[in-house]
């Protein structure tokens, strides 16, 4: 492992409301690559949308504020996050 990969930390949120069918993974993967972070969104059956971020610790913050804030596309009801140690999994953002 580098020691970039070591420091990285991996942000899982689960983001609830209306979020599918509105852009909201094309604009997380947006916000994700303007901050430097590599991941995924995925649509869940359930009507969530799951967010993967891997990379710098301030930067996965801000990334979780900017889905818990007013500026997302569709509505937000809430975010549940979990914290873990980055995998280096993942090369780039894609919406999945």
């Amino acid at each position: 492992m580098s020691s970039n990969t070591d420091s990285a930390v991996r942000l899982t949120a689960w983001v609830r409301g209306e979020v599918q069918g509105v852009g909201f993974r094309w604009w997380t993967r947006a916000r994700a690559l303007e901050l430097g972070l590599v991941g995924q969104a995925r649509n869940l059956t359930d009507g969530r949308v799951a967010v993967t971020a891997e990379g710098d610790r301030g930067a996965c913050e801000r990334l979780l504020d900017l889905l818990k804030g007013d500026s997302t596309p569709g509505r937000v009801t809430s975010v549940t996050e979990s914290w873990s140690g980055a995998s280096g999994a993942f090369t780039g953002f894609v919406e999945a």
